[in-house]
Formats: C-alpha cells, structure tokens, sequence
C-alpha cells in the first residue's frame, strides 16, 4: 500500500468514527425533514435547515437560485476534487406509516427516502469538516450537493449543472434507498443500474356527439383507445427488445357521460428503456406514429413527448471505490450485487457530464418487511444513514490509483 494510500485508508477509519458519533443527531435531522416534507423546486424549509447545519459546522455554502445548494470543505486548490449529491424532495402522496415523526404536511411524504440521502450526505459533511486538516494533506476537496427537485421532469439535476455546481470535479457519488436489501449491504454495479423515462402525453380532440349516432362524430374514445393499445404494441416492434423499451398508461380521462361521445380525451403515461442510445433514438418514432393510428379517425391530435432521464450509467472506476469504502468503512460483508431497474433517476445527467456512481443502500430490517418505494407506508431501518454517510465519506476519498 502506498503512503498516499495508507493515509487514505486511515482517514476513512476516523470519518467512520466521527459519523458513529455524528449518528444520534443525523437521525433527528433525518426526522426533523420527514416530518416536514417539501415537494419539488418548493424546499425552502429543508434548504434552510441543511444551510443553517452546514454554516453552523464552519462550512461555506452557496445556495442555488430557488432552492437547493452546494457546500465545500478542504483545500481551495486540489489536486483531486469529489462531489456526493443529495436529493432534497419528497412525494405529493399521503403517509401511511403511523411513525411518531410521520409527515406534518396533508399528502405529502418522504415516500422515496430522499430525507434519508440528505442526512447521510450531510454526516458526511459534519465528519469530513471535523478532519478538514487531513483532507487538506491529502489534497482533496469534497463538494456536497444539496439539490432540488428529483421527483420531476425535467429535475433538478439540470439546475446543478445550470448552477456549475460539478465545474472542477473529478467524480461524483449519489446513493439511493433501496428496501428490498438489509440494512447494513449497499448494491454496486458497473454499467447501466436504472433505465431511461420519458412522459408521454396525448391529448385528442374531434366533434363529439350522441353515442347513437358515432358515424357523425369524430370518436375521441376510439381514437385514444386505439393509440392506448397500438402505440405499445408498436415499439415493441420497431425497438430492439433487448432495449428494454417498456410504454405503461397512468392516467386516461374522457367524457362524464355514458351515452355521450365527449370532444376532448387524453392519456399520459411514462415511457421506460433500458438502453441509452435506443432512448436517444426513439424520440423519432413516438408522435409520427401516434398520429398513424389517429389518421383514419379524423380527430385533433397534440403530442407531448418530455425527455425525462438517461439512464444512470455507473463509472466501473468509481464503483471500485464504492466497493473499497464500502468494505473499510460499513463491514467486510456489506457488498452485494444489483440489478438494472426500470426506475429513472436524474443523478444520470450528472454521470452524464462527470464520471462516478450511485449505490444503492439497504433500509430494510433484516428478517422485517419488504416496502417498496413510492408507497405511503414506506419505512426505513435508520441504521441506513449512518452507513450512507460513511460510505460516501469513504468513496469521495479514494483516487482512481488508490484500488
């Protein structure tokens, strides 16, 4: 082991320390932002509270126009700078957990365990400020991105890159709450780990009219039943199946009356692939064929198709330095293997601009239930924040020789 290395190495084993320490008060922040849940571009509340830990901790912070900020600590001239992003929002859906610090606010909640992303990556922060000194020896710098707006399209990862927030970076670390792995494992892989979405909505118009006589109408219904099942039908078709390219419908309305055919019917639904070039050719395909199956129905038909997220395409590199803080800093153990999702993460823009990596970290209680993300009932085993913060800690110190 090189002395770079070794000292590395050291300097991990403190970081780990100092979070252990740090983790009665990462849990009651972590509280304190469950309880109070802020929707996306709308987290003024829980960027305060980061700033004020932050600044209260020494460190510097540079808010973002609206919400969000970015946070740095070591020397002002590295020679090796990480950055570790943490997602700010929460989910307009009601909590159903029935937990003492359960969401304040009507129909909102930490349904994906973002709050528990901002508290690791601030004990990250805490801890590396405490041993600014030694980072300084070292010679890297560690910038912490508090960003906004994750659970939309398009997100807050292009405010980061807006803002310059990755300018001068060498990689860059995210997790995300994964509860059908035990807390105390963290998935890694290289490549691909989630898949494209794209939001796709069609509204048709046409003349409406008494259901007796559709010959006279121009039969919205028909038409965007037809683009419902069709249009699937149709990239399952014309995409390589090995892309992955799946088309699911969330939403359709259409008229208030069952005799009635209505003038205005509409769909939206999300489109996920799991290849990233065939997601950057089918852009092409969507709305030219959509208004093939409309044509012979004579009907009005506007397409929005919105470019959500690439997929997020995890560096080999940096997830070799995810394995090694994982194994110092969580436990000889804690590596697991994970699959390609169909969810979409907007971290993939940023690995998009810079190299690095995303780990999935186990909330669920070994021998507990199964949640799943997106659900009101969602329950992390907080033991996952602490291993968060020393995982990141960890990976943002390890240099591309150092494994």
């Amino acid at each position: 082991m090189t002395t770079t290395a070794s000292a590395t190495a050291t300097l991990i084993d403190r970081l780990a320390a100092q979070v252990t320490a740090l983790e009665p008060e990462l849990i009651e922040v972590r509280r304190h932002f469950h309880q109070h849940p802020e929707i996306a571009f709308q987290e003024h509340h829980t960027t305060q509270r980061v700033r004020d830990t932050l600044v209260a901790a020494g460190i510097c912070v540079r808010e973002f126009d609206g919400t969000g900020l970015v946070a740095e600590v070591g020397p002002a001239q590295p020679s090796f700078r990480s950055a570790l992003r943490a997602d700010l929002d929460a989910l307009p859906i009601p909590e159903r957990t029935g937990l003492e610090f359960a969401s304040r606010s009507a129909n909102i909640c930490h349904a994906c365990g973002h709050d528990v992303h901002t508290s690791a990556v601030l004990g990250a922060a805490l801890a590396m400020k405490k041993h600014e000194d030694e980072l300084t020896e070292l010679g890297t710098a560690v910038r912490f991105i508090f960003q906004p707006a994750e659970e939309v399209v398009p997100g807050g990862a292009h405010t980061v890159l807006e803002e310059r927030a990755l300018d001068g970076v060498d990689r860059v670390f995210a997790v995300h709450c994964d509860p059908h792995i035990d807390v105390g494992t963290v998935g890694l892989a290289a490549g691909p780990i989630t898949a494209a979405c794209d939001g796709i909505h069609v509204m048709v118009s046409g003349r409406g009219g008494h259901t007796s006589r559709p010959h006279l109408t121009q039969d919205v219904v028909f038409a965007l039943a037809k683009i419902i099942s069709e249009l699937p039908a149709v990239i399952s078709r014309r995409i390589d199946p090995r892309a992955g390219a799946t088309l699911v419908w969330g939403e359709v309305h259409a008229g208030n009356a069952s005799n009635v055919i209505p003038a205005v019917g509409e769909a939206h639904g999300t489109l996920r692939i799991l290849d990233a070039q065939a997601w950057d050719e089918v852009g092409a395909l969507i709305e030219p064929t959509i208004h093939e199956i409309a044509a012979p129905y004579k009907v009005k038909v506007e397409v929005r198709h919105v470019r959500g997220v690439p997929p997020v395409v995890n560096d080999a590199d940096a997830v070799s330095a995810l394995s090694l803080a994982s194994l110092r800093a969580v436990g000889p153990h804690s590596v697991v293997p994970t699959r390609q999702s169909m969810g979409g993460e907007d971290f993939s823009w940023m690995l998009r601009d810079r190299p690095g990596a995303m780990a999935r970290l186990g909330t669920r209680t070994p021998g507990g239930k199964t949640f799943e993300l997106h659900q009101g009932d969602l329950v992390v085993d907080e033991r996952a924040i602490g291993i968060g913060a020393r995982l990141l800690a960890g990976a943002a110190l390890v240099r591309p020789t150092e494994h």
